[in-house]
């Protein structure tokens, strides 16, 4: 394991900052400018509720396909540059997703929109990393938050082509170009030279006397622990997100007889959360150290949703999702971090398996908490929220603690 160093980070590594604050915004940006248009596309397609969502489970079912070879691509063409080609097809992806003339055109833009998006992600992460590195201290959870604004910024573009009368093509095309661009330009920026493999040295050689196999072999069971473990932690930040994202706004309108306005409160109530929970999640984090702060995370989602499920209040529903988003917000960079700094893996594996199979949650998040509600009610679904946290608190122990 790594040990960071204190000191002042040079002007290049500020400039590869900005940089990778530039990929995250984005990436955060690009899909987000589709988002709006999708019931018009629904529409113009002429196709029912079961066909579109089979074609937009497409995204996610590229991002899974494709998730694995993040890794590869990363070593061999460097994490910038997969980064800025990833954001570039995606933007084309997207582009098609918007002008596709049929079921099959719009799946299959979705499908590789989703592919790029997964291995961007990875790659964005990896040089945000790196770039964390140099610094010696934390700053990846600031490069999630400036995910969200532009997520944010993505949906408010959409919204602002729409009400102009915009068509799908124009409004994407200039998304795509203007993102694109910013990309490229943040390339420049960006670190030189191949990736880092800061545990290579810890991996042990091939020729090993029996002693060393031995001691190479402990190590590579707990490597797998670890690495495990970190998979269930994001797996968990993902499932709390998906709550908000699908169900929040359900729960509140049938379930608790929420308005239409207050409905949407819960979903806004905790992406904002998670959203100041990020801005403040660097700080805590050296303050505190990963460990900490994702065990205190982890106390704030199963006390504050666990509280609002027992006493079920419009209110304080919202504020249970509101804590969960706060407590969850850390949970996503801490596992990518700390699987970045495995012992014994190559460059960006222990990243790629962490945001593979933590897709892999978010697709199956969504029908399970449905079974569920199916079964008994909505309100017990959502007991995965609670039981997430105290996941959390139970796996907290494999990530870093505070420096001495």
């Amino acid at each position: 394991m790594t040990v960071d160093v204190l000191r002042e980070p040079t002007r290049a590594d500020r400039r590869a900052r900005a940089a990778v604050a530039v990929l995250f915004l984005t990436n955060g940006a690009l899909f987000a400018n589709l988002l709006p248009r999708y019931p018009q596309i629904k529409d113009d397609l002429g196709i029912g509720n079961a066909a579109y969502g089979l074609a937009v489970a497409a995204f996610p079912t590229g991002a899974i396909v494709a998730g694995l070879a993040a890794g590869v691509l990363v070593r061999r063409l460097g994490s910038a540059r997969v980064a800025v080609l990833g954001t570039l097809l995606t933007g084309a992806a997207v582009l098609a997703a918007g002008v596709a003339g049929s079921v099959a055109l719009f799946a299959g833009a979705l499908f590789l929109a989703g592919a790029m998006d997964a291995i961007t992600d990875v790659a964005q992460n990896a040089h945000g990393l790196r770039v964390q590195r140099r610094y010696g201290r934390s700053i990846i959870n600031s490069f999630h938050a400036i995910w969200s604004i532009g997520a944010v910024t993505g949906g408010a573009m959409a919204a602002g082509a729409i009400a102009l009368g915009l068509s799908r093509g124009q409004h994407l095309l200039v998304s795509g170009v203007l993102f694109g661009a910013a990309a490229c330009v943040a390339l420049r920026y960006c670190l030189p030279g191949p990736e880092t493999e800061p545990a290579a040295e810890e991996a042990g050689g091939t020729d090993l006397d029996p002693g060393r196999r031995g001691e190479a072999g402990v190590r590579s069971r707990r490597t797998a622990y670890v690495l495990a473990a970190l998979v269930l932690i994001a797996t968990a930040g993902t499932l709390v997100e998906d709550a908000g994202n699908s169900w929040a706004t359900l729960y509140l309108s049938e379930s608790l007889d929420a308005s239409v306005t207050l409905a949407a409160c819960g979903f806004i109530a905790l992406v904002g959360a998670q959203f100041v929970g990020r801005l403040m999640g660097d700080r805590l984090v050296d303050r505190f150290g990963q460990r900490q702060v994702a065990r205190a995370g982890g106390f704030i989602m199963l006390a504050g949703m666990g509280l609002a499920l027992a006493v079920p209040t419009v209110p304080g529903t919202i504020l249970g999702f509101a804590a969960a988003g706060f407590g969850v917000a850390t949970l996503v960079p801490a596992a990518m971090h700390e699987a970045d700094e495995l012992p014994g893996l190559k460059p960006g594996s222990g990243l790629t398996i962490v945001s593979w199979l933590m897709r892999l949650g978010f697709l199956c998040s969504p029908p399970v908490v449905g079974l569920v509600a199916d079964a008994t009610s909505l309100r017990a679904g959502l007991l995965v929220v609670p039981l997430a946290g105290l996941l959390v608190i139970v796996l907290a122990p494999v990530l870093r603690p505070r420096r001495g």
